[in-house]
This record gives C-alpha cells, structure tokens and sequence, in this order.
C-alpha cells in the first residue's frame, strides 16, 4: 500500500515491479495531474449502499492512493470492507478492486478505468472539475449512464458519490456513498 510519507522513500520502488510505483507527478503535467493527485495516501471511508426498496447497508472502506507509471497516471486499491474487518464484517458484497486514472492531454480530461476482479467489472470513465467537483462520467455494467462524484473535497476528507439516470441524464438517483477520511 502506498501512502506518502512511503512515496519519498525509494524503498518502495524496490518492491513494486520496475516502472510501476513513482515518487511523484510528471513534470510536464505536474499541475493537471494534481486533480488526483491530491488524493496520494492512504484513506477510511464510511461507505453506504441505497437500495431501490429503501433499505440500506453500511460498512467501513479503506482506499489507498498512489503514483505510477513514471508519474503520468493514478492508482488507487479499494477495499470494502476493510482488510482488518474481512473476517467479521456483515457486509453482502466484498469488494477488492483499482482504478488506473491518467491525464490525458488531447482531450484535456482523465480517462479512468475502474477493474474488479472479484465481481469481474471492468468499468471506464471520462473525468474532469465541474466547478468544485470532480466528475467521472460513464456507463455501469447494463448501460446506463452513472457518475461517480469527488465533492467537499479538503487536505484531509472528502465526499463520493456514485448516482445513475434511467432517463437519459434528466435525473440522478443516488447508489452509493462514502464519507472519507485521511488516515495518518
């Protein structure tokens, strides 16, 4: 896992496979690349599902976030629910999944691909600020359009969404979502 204080610790590139972890962002693109990079570390988070019936399930999340690829790119490993909770959580739908998020300059925007294996999803986004969010704009599994949502974005804390339309983006229902917090 890869937190900062470890990306300035060349240790760490030393256990990766060569390429893979860097200490920072590409120069060329240092300031774009900030977007996500903000989120270099290790996060909680409080993650609730909405079900359509209106029951809903809680449980606690770890995400960690993390430079690769010579500092063009993001990556980031979510895990629901925790690792020191796996044995003991009540939660219906483990999850151990990565997104790759990287900047790409001819569409001025992130490209972000969302992989998890244990549910076999391989999702892919198109993603940019919207004011003071961040919008990660694509199609879930059956093909209807979903956003995934960074708000209330601070050095510490932030908040994700994820919401879906079923009629063609006029409205957004709410699916799922996280409080999160930095980790120490």
């Amino acid at each position: 896992m890869i937190n900062a204080e470890i990306m300035h610790d060349k240790t760490l590139l030393k256990v990766l496979p060569e390429g893979l972890a860097a200490l920072g962002p590409y120069p060329d693109y240092a300031e774009k690349l900030m977007l996500f990079g903000q989120f270099v570390g290790d996060w909680e988070a409080d993650f609730t599902v909405y079900e359509p019936d209106g029951r809903k399930e809680m449980a606690k999340a770890e995400w960690h976030f993390g430079w690769v690829l010579d500092g063009r790119a993001i990556q980031d490993v979510f895990t629901i629910p925790r690792l020191k909770d796996r044995e003991t959580a009540n939660w219906s739908r483990h999850d151990y999944g990565t997104c790759l998020r990287f900047y790409d300059p001819k569409i001025d925007g992130w490209r972000v691909i969302w992989v998890s294996p244990v549910h076999g999803e391989v999702l892919t986004f198109i993603a940019g600020q919207i004011d003071d969010e961040i919008v990660l704009e694509g199609k879930d599994l059956d093909g209807v359009p979903m956003r995934w949502i960074f708000s209330e974005i601070t050095p510490d804390s932030f908040r994700w969404r994820r919401v879906f339309s079923l009629d063609g983006g006029a409205s957004w229902q709410l699916r799922k979502e996280m409080n999160v917090r930095r980790v120490e």
